[in-house]
């Protein structure tokens, strides 16, 4: 049974626009590019680097093997950022600095007792490259851990180099509430629509024009140095499956490019309310379940909502500990159509109308909600209205203003 849920799976997972791109173009990532180059723009420097799993080439070979191979450059440390260099660190957890056995390099945690490099960190180095593989979402600390990171660098004069990486949902698509300074945190640290349509290294030149967008004094930002080393043969309507790259998990939850997407279409819609979108299934962030209702009275109600885009497939499944529950799974027939925050605030409101009271009043888990929707008018909304909270007007407001923040945006565009 569990086989044919995974066909299933497959099937449902192949209706998306992702399936569509079958034959890849080949590209290169900015460390194929680095090293390609002879390491020239770090040649003959003392580096650190700050990765992940996720931080490989286009063979599969880990980013800080390519640059311990190096005869020219000398890499001396290494960051991590949340879940670790080598990702097997649980979610909000802090994780220690320590000598990692395979290297022996020291490795410095950015998720533990400090979120930024403190000086001492930095002391022994001439730049600090950075390679993460971002998921085109704003609520994902990575990008946090990058902003933060060049921060530190400008502040102590080490240069930042980010090899850039594919925004696996594409370079076109926007979407979702744009951030509210009060809300800026780690898990918001860009003020960008929820779904960006940048790339981790145009999100750190944006970060690096705009003022007021780091923690650091103007002419400090201005004086710091940035280097990116774009990718080669990346265009910004590629999805994922058309670089030809494997996808690596870059987080326990999102093992798969299902749950890429998955993440940016209910991450927000279970944060309060009672709906739960199948975190410790094989499904992460695609099968949705409401405590005390069915999975037909789920679908019902979604289906309600008429959301261009997307369809409800009911099935069964188990859980990690084997547990065999059934679920509502979100699948994707047209992704021009979908605006893909879209669903999470009907989720909202769906459970608002099924609870007994309004629970986006009583959350103790209000901080946390605002800091990953990011929406202030929203809260007031959904907290003072409920059920009646007005979803279609707010999603289409935020459309344009995500429309806005692209068209401004562009000028810091690499790819075109």
């Amino acid at each position: 049974m569990d086989i044919m849920i995974r066909k299933f799976h497959f099937f449902l997972l192949s209706l998306i626009l992702f399936e569509q791109l079958s034959h890849a173009s080949p590209i290169y990532l900015g460390v194929d590019v680095l090293e390609q180059s002879g390491f020239r723009v770090v040649s003959g420097k003392r580096v650190g680097l700050l990765t992940h799993p996720a931080g490989l080439n286009r063979r599969g070979i880990s980013t800080i093997d390519v640059l311990r191979r190096a005869s020219n450059i000398q890499l001396i440390a290494l960051f991590g950022p949340e879940h670790g260099i080598y990702g097997d660190e649980k979610a909000n957890v802090p994780v220690d600095d320590k000598i990692d056995s395979r290297t022996g390099l020291p490795v410095y945690s950015l998720y533990g007792e400090y979120r930024k490099p403190t000086p001492k960190m930095l002391l022994d180095l001439d730049a600090l490259i950075i390679d993460l593989q971002d998921v085109g979402v704003r609520s994902y600390t990575f990008v946090s851990c990058m902003r933060y990171a060049m921060e530190a660098c400008f502040e102590n004069g080490v240069e930042v180099v980010v090899l850039d990486r594919p925004n696996p949902l594409g370079g076109l698509k926007v979407d979702g509430p744009p951030l509210d300074r009060e809300w800026r945190s780690y898990v918001g640290a860009f003020h960008v629509p929820y779904v960006h349509g940048l790339t981790i290294a145009e999100l750190a030149r944006l970060a690096k024009t705009a003022e007021g967008w780091m923690d650091v004094p103007d002419a400090v930002r201005k004086k710091g140095k940035l280097t990116v080393v774009p990718m080669r043969g990346w265009s910004r309507n590629m999805l994922w499956t058309k670089t030809g790259i494997r996808w690596v998990p870059t987080s326990p939850n999102i093992p798969d490019l299902s749950a890429v997407l998955g993440y940016a279409m209910t991450g927000l819609g279970a944060q309060v309310g009672g709906f739960s979108h199948g975190i410790g299934t094989p499904y992460p962030f695609r099968l949705l379940r409401y405590n005390g209702k069915s999975p037909s009275e789920v679908k019902a109600a979604l289906e309600s909502k008429k959301i261009p885009g997307l369809r409800y497939n009911i099935i069964d499944t188990h859980t990690n500990a084997g547990v065999k529950i059934s679920g509502v799974y979100v699948s994707v027939f047209n992704w021009t159509k979908v605006r893909p925050t879209e669903l999470s605030f009907h989720m909202m409101q769906i459970a608002a109308e099924w609870s007994s009271s309004n629970p986006f009043i009583n959350s103790i888990n209000s901080n946390l909600y605002n800091k990953h929707v990011g929406s202030t008018n929203w809260w007031n909304e959904i907290s003072l209205r409920g059920a009646k909270a007005r979803v279609n007007f707010f999603v289409d407001r935020w459309s344009k203003e995500a429309l806005d923040f692209q068209n401004q945006s562009k000028r810091l565009w690499i790819y075109r």
